[in-house]
């Protein structure tokens, strides 16, 4: 990192150990409180020069859409591991996701296990997977048939795609998520689909997607 300052270094270093923990990464504003650094300008003037060195990519247009291109020793040993995912079926209308109580019941009721790289996974020790049906969120490349790992969670970050349990209408979907006000918009990422619009006390947060995979004959 011989191109970087030391702020950028200790900045860079911060979203590595954020989105390790999190899975998810840092906002403006954790960063600017996790490095204490004066004010967000003095944040988003040290992440230009990081993606102008093409250590990170950023998208502004969705909420934390910061994308790590750095990888560090330790994470690129990472990439030459593997660990073992069960594959509990898919999302579809009909029913919540059947999520197990334990691992090792994960493991009982898995249809299969599928081997999935470390690196996209973090340090997170409890990821599923789903079998998608369905092409509401082909504009995020994730298609009918696609695998889905995820993380349960009852709770998610504005943006966030996440499998979620709709309870009048008695089924399980993957959109992205945005609370506004006492209602819940469910935007589909596909140009062709109305979002999901409805109350809050209709929504429940079963699981936070962490990536996807395209099987070998897809």
């Amino acid at each position: 990192m011989k191109t970087l300052s030391p702020k950028q270094e200790q900045i860079l270093q911060y979203i590595y150990d954020f989105i390790e923990e999190n899975n998810y990464p840092p906002s403006v504003r954790d960063i600017q409180s996790g490095c204490t650094i004066s004010s967000t300008s003095v944040v988003d003037y040290n992440m230009r020069a990081l993606e102008t060195h093409g250590y990170i990519n950023r998208n502004k247009a969705v909420a934390r859409g910061l994308e790590l291109l750095w990888k560090n020793e330790e994470t690129q040993q990472k990439q030459d591991q593997i660990r073992e995912i069960p594959l509990l079926g898919q999302i579809a209308a009909g029913a919540p996701i059947d999520v197990p109580n334990s691992e090792s019941s994960w493991v009982q009721q898995a249809e299969e296990i599928i081997p999935v790289s470390s690196h996209m996974l973090g340090k997170n020790k409890d990821i599923f997977a789903l079998r998608v049906k369905g092409t509401s969120m082909i504009d995020d490349l994730i298609d009918d048939g696609d695998i889905i790992l995820l993380k349960p969670a009852k709770s998610a970050e504005k943006g966030q795609k996440v499998a979620v349990w709709l309870k009048d209408e008695a089924a399980t979907t993957l959109k992205r998520y945005y609370p506004e006000g006492n209602q819940i918009r469910l935007q589909p990422a596909n140009k062709t689909m109305d979002p999901i619009i409805t109350k809050s006390e209709n929504v429940e947060i079963q699981a936070i997607f962490i990536g996807s995979i395209r099987p070998a004959d897809g």
